[in-house]
């Protein structure tokens, strides 16, 4: 067996185009499709209303009103179809990944079906009996104890044969299922070959069974060369494949796995009684979502044909596959029903947001789209600030611009949410799913460690020769010899090698450096006091000679004398190539996620093999205490920070294998640790979720509007009337005039204003702190005092609230030279908020005309503004 290849990425299915196939199984989806449509309504009525009442003075406000519909009609379909398309492709990826692992596991455990028949059929005690027909009537009871023994170390198997070359049967072991003789062609086929044969179908060989899974190899005279007959080995199929689906199948069981043929026919079905082998289902290889229709049912359908293991193809046709039933694949359970968001720190949950565009880019095109509504909405709330005489007829429609563009963000708030709750749902069960397989694969291939060790110590020549008292040169080349040829068979190991009773390595694969030296103590003593040749010897994983002094497993089982099996003569060690297998293992569930890395830990955190370079064999994971003590086949995902990334790691603690590590007496606990990089750790707002921040607004005749904004994880207001509108950073063009806080030049095509081109300000750096980072919410506010204007960069738009006088006080910082151009601070929600005011008379003194903000500049004349204020 060669190094394990990578197995290929898991295709993501196509693009749904067809929301309303899926529509009535979303009830959440429709639920905010019907939210949509009613302010999509509101939107028109406002129009309308508008355009009939008072239509010359909506003038100013009717583009912005439609500009605001149009969005949202497209918002509507636009958010509606990444809902459902995030759904279904979730549901795809997942049943997907399963799908094709159901076929991988089955392809990796054949192939080690294709090196056991070619090693067995050349045992010389079964070859030896084949060929002496004189006496097999004296041999046959040894010998189908010999099959026995085989058999008890690869439980794989259910049935194993030996036919002669005219197909008459000389043992068998399943007596349950008695055959003499066997007219199938694959004896004369297997006969003529030079290699397995693998069949599967109908066979004498197998009464009563409709298909068997067979592997068979001629065998050749010990002597001559001759073929004298071959050797068959029964693969318990039914078996391997409920423990497969016993493993992998959701817990709820809404999926049904199968193994297909060729003609797309089930061969096995984790519910029978659901769609029973030899039924005929439809397939989809080409990852399409469009359901399939099957006994009157719409279904979501994932197929898999392997790829190929090794050099080995698997048998001829064999796909993995996933049904799914349309009507009940999105109900929620396990991770989906978990709300996720709310589970995390609020600066965590909005910085791993902010990289939407990486991760999930229809989420990331919903926010921008909802960005540029809520922008519009702000804007005509702006606008139609301190408007009088004839513009009150328009009070009832600015109300209802106000009411639905409150109500409108609140929905794309959610909306955003629900769709970000998918994501990482998707996210989060997947890669739990991929560490549950990781751990899965690695037991699995252990397992075959522990068979190998224990059936090549039954060989007669290791034993005949390690009970004489002193091994001679002639004895240790032909242990040699057989060494070689096993490990020519089985390439996972880097050595195998044989010691006498007293530890001394007579013969060795590999370099021959190890050979007269000696095993320590420890390893010998347990090898000595193995109970039975069921039972084996695993060292510990750590560094060792004979690995070039690297971290492996080796394998001991005690080789006992020919004519006393409780006498022990010496031991066989098999040395594990630990580091390429476990890498290849790590590398094929992370195949195609460039963002991913994959560890094997022990319950210490010290790592056994890693895909990630900074971790190397032998170094320590720093990871949560909870996860490493993950009870045996338990598994566990979240979202946590990960070199200085926003990351999901997920866990699973092995299980074991049939009777390896859950009833042979060895335990050796490995945990498989995923994790999957969204971005880099970002600064994030100290108010939390901005979009969840509401301001209670005072509407009364002696209120002001403010424009409020954020700005350097901070709250800000400006006076509303002093505000034109706000445009997206994207429309700053850079210039290198930089220097004083000024970022870039803004062109603005507006009749009422006598500039072309306007300086665009960062606040942050005005107000003395670091320059503005710009994001996709990045917003450059259009001010206005007297006949200048600027633009001013900050980090996102807010709203548009009334204050009263009485909740606008004088900042205590005024007189201290810090911080001038906030003057003063409104106490919003009871005093619960508190928003800093920016002092637009000094910023355009400052920035237009040159007037550095001081205390001692502005004072008294503010002063008396003030008085004068709060005196009214």
């Amino acid at each position: 067996m060669r190094n394990e290849s990578t197995a290929s990425p898991v295709p993501t299915s196509t693009v749904v185009t067809n929301t309303e196939t899926f529509l009535p199984f979303l009830r959440d989806v429709s639920r905010c499709e019907q939210s949509l449509q009613e302010l999509n309504i509101m939107w028109r009525i406002i129009e309308s209303s508008a355009k009939m009442n008072c239509p010359v003075e909506a003038k100013t406000i009717l583009p912005t009103i439609a500009a605001t519909r149009n969005g949202f009609a497209k918002l509507e379909e636009e958010l509606v179809a990444s809902l459902v398309q995030e759904k279904v492709r979730n549901v795809m990826a997942g049943i997907g990944t399963k799908a094709q692992y159901v076929i991988d596991i089955v392809v990796r455990n054949l192939f080690e079906r294709t090196a056991d028949v070619g090693f067995l059929a050349t045992d010389r005690v079964l070859c030896g009996f084949v060929a002496d027909t004189a006496s097999q009537d004296e041999q046959r009871a040894a010998v189908h104890q010999r099959l026995l023994a085989y058999r008890s170390k690869y439980t794989v198997y259910d049935e194993i044969l030996l036919l002669d070359t005219q197909g008459r049967v000389l043992v068998q072991l399943d007596e349950t299922r008695p055959v003499r003789h066997s007219t199938d062609a694959l004896v004369a086929e297997t006969l003529a070959s030079d290699t397995y044969v693998e069949t599967f179908r109908a066979s004498d060989l197998r009464p009563g069974v409709s298909r068997a899974l067979m592997y068979s190899r001629r065998m050749h005279h010990p002597d001559t060369g001759a073929v004298i007959g071959l050797l068959c080995l029964g693969f318990h199929l039914p078996h391997e494949m409920q423990g497969i689906f016993g493993t992998h199948r959701d817990g709820d069981e809404r999926a049904n796995l199968m193994l297909l043929d060729a003609d797309n026919r089930v061969i096995a079905s984790a519910d029978p009684l659901w769609m029973p082998p030899g039924t005929q289902v439809p397939t989809n290889i080409e990852a399409s979502s469009v359901p399939r229709v099957f006994g009157g049912r719409e279904y979501l359908v994932r197929t898999f044909r392997s790829e190929g293991y090794q050099g080995y193809p698997g048998p001829t046709g064999w796909q993995g596959q996933v049904m799914i039933p349309v009507d009940i694949a999105f109900r929620a359970s396990g991770i989906d029903s978990e709300d996720i968001v709310a589970g995390l720190e609020p600066a965590t949950a909005e910085g791993l947001l902010s990289h939407a565009d990486s991760f999930c880019p229809p989420l990331h095109d919903i926010m921008s789209a909802a960005r540029t509504i809520q922008r519009i909405v702000w804007n005509g709330q702006v606008m139609t600030v301190g408007q009088e005489g004839d513009m009150a007829k328009l009070k009832t429609v600015l109300d209802q611009i106000s009411e639905t563009g409150n109500r409108s963000n609140e929905l794309f708030a959610r909306s955003i949410r629900d769709l970000y709750q998918t994501v990482l749902a998707s996210s989060l069960r997947n890669a739990q799913f991929t560490s549950h397989l990781l751990v899965d694969l690695l037991d699995r291939n252990l397992y075959e460690r522990s068979a190998d060790c224990r059936w090549w110590a039954l060989t007669p020549e290791l034993r005949a020769g390690l009970a004489q008292p002193e091994v001679d040169t002639t004895t240790a080349g032909r242990i040699g010899d057989i060494l070689g040829y096993i490990n020519s068979l089985y390439t996972v190991y880097t050595r195998l090698y044989v010691y006498d009773r007293h530890g001394t390595i007579v013969a060795s694969t590999g370099d021959g450096a190890v050979v007269g030296s000696r095993i320590d103590a420890e390893t010998l003593a347990r090898v000595g006091a193995l109970a039975s040749p069921q039972h084996y010897h695993v060292s510990p994983f750590e560094a060792t000679a004979l690995y070039g002094n690297a971290d492996t497993y080796v394998y001991h089982a005690a080789i006992r004398d020919l004519n006393d099996a409780h006498k022990v003569v010496g031991g066989i060690g098999i040395v594990f190539d630990a580091a390429p297998e476990f890498h290849n293992m790590l590398l094929a569930g992370v195949a195609g996620k460039p963002q991913a890395t994959a560890l094997y830990i022990d319950r210490e955190g010290r790592v056994l093999s890693s895909t990630d370079a900074s971790r190397p064999v032998g170094s320590t994971l720093e990871i949560d205490a909870d996860l490493r003590a993950l009870a045996s086949g338990q598994g566990a995902a979240r979202i946590t920070l990960h070199d200085g990334q926003y990351a999901i790691v997920a866990c699973t603690a092995s299980s074991g294998y049939r009777e390896f590590k859950t009833s042979d007496g060895y335990r050796e606990d490995v945990i498989a640790v995923v994790y999957e990089t969204f971005g880099a750790v970002r600064a994030t707002s100290a108010l939390g979720n901005r979009a969840a921040l509401q301001i209670e607004s005072q509407a009364s005749a002696e209120g002001t509007e403010f424009a409020t904004f954020f700005c350097r994880d901070a709250l800000y207001a400006i006076p509303a009337l002093h505000v034109l509108e706000a445009v997206p950073f994207s429309d700053v063009r850079p210039t290198p005039l930089g220097g004083g806080g000024r970022v870039g030049i803004l062109g603005m095509q507006r009749p009422d204003l006598n500039q072309r081109f306007m300086w665009v300000y960062d606040l942050a750096q005005l107000i003395g702190a670091s320059a503005t980072r710009v994001t996709g919410n990045s917003q450059v506010m259009v001010l206005r005092f007297g006949s200048q204007t600027i633009g001013l960069l900050v980090d996102d738009l807010h709203a548009v609230p009334q204050f009263e006088p009485r909740q606008i006080i004088r900042t205590p910082l005024l007189t201290s030279g810090q911080s001038m151009l906030v003057t003063e601070v409104i106490k919003a929600n009871q005093g619960e908020l508190l928003i800093q005011s920016v002092n637009v008379e000094r910023l355009f003194a400052w920035l237009i005309d040159g007037i550095t903000p001081t205390a001692e500049a502005f004072g008294q004349t503010e002063a008396d503004a003030y008085a004068g204020r709060q005196a009214a």
